[in-house]
């Protein structure tokens, strides 16, 4: 891919790297992702206006996002992707290998088992757990499904870092506090409820519904 006229080189590898804002981290991520599609297709190098088109930000904005990765890329040549893909996984944890529970195996949540990125990208579903009846004992996308009532015990056996909570928004409070309770250490809530949680567990509410009408917004103010 051809370069553009401005310095592709980062600053400081330790700059800000802790401090980075939600929109900067969700940015990265789906730098990360492009850069994966890239580098399956063969190619070495991206500039920053070719990284920003494939996300819709500006050149400017990738550089101030990436220059906290420290000094990647050279001035008419661009960034290396699998270099700069390595250093966006290890600023956004994707270096680690994270163990994953899923809590409600409804349509969303067996879509998610079946989901072949989360490996790629670091993070291992190792169990399920549900009160169906119909679903406890069998494997979706190659992972088991337990009885949520008996999910304590099991999650002092897996210790996992990581959870998806995908139950109704009643139950959303008592589960997560559950998981707290076993030590997980972040939470990803797609209960069309927002969770607040001890500050010792992170979560990022999902709300598809909320997505959707914000989607609604921007398509009507075109």
């Amino acid at each position: 891919m051809p370069s553009d006229p401005n310095p592709e080189t980062t600053s400081d590898p330790n700059s800000g790297v802790n401090k980075l804002p939600r929109p900067a981290v969700g940015r990265l991520s789906l730098y990360f992702r492009e850069l994966h599609r890239l580098a399956d297709q063969g190619e070495t190098h991206i500039n920053s206006k070719q990284l920003g088109a494939l996300v819709d930000v500006s050149p400017a904005v990738v550089r101030r996002d990436l220059s906290s990765l420290g000094p990647i890329g050279r001035r008419g040549v661009g960034y290396p992707i699998d270099k700069l893909a390595e250093q966006i996984g290890t600023v956004l944890g994707s270096g680690l290998q994270w163990q994953v529970v899923l809590v409600g195996v409804g349509s969303l949540g067996d879509a998610l088992l079946r989901y072949r990125g989360f490996e790629r990208l670091g993070f291992r579903l190792v169990a399920a757990f549900d009160l169906d009846p119909a679903k406890i004992d069998r494997q979706i996308g190659g992972v088991s499904i337990w009885n949520a009532a008996t999910m304590a015990g099991k999650l002092a056996e897996l210790s996992p870092d990581l959870a998806i909570l995908a139950v109704p928004a009643d139950q959303a409070p008592t589960v997560a506090a559950d998981l707290v309770a076993a030590g997980i250490s972040g939470i990803l809530n797609f209960a069309p409820t927002t969770l607040r949680l001890p500050g010792s567990t992170a979560v990022v509410n999902v709300d598809l519904a909320s997505e959707l009408q914000r989607l609604a917004f921007s398509v009507q103010n075109r």
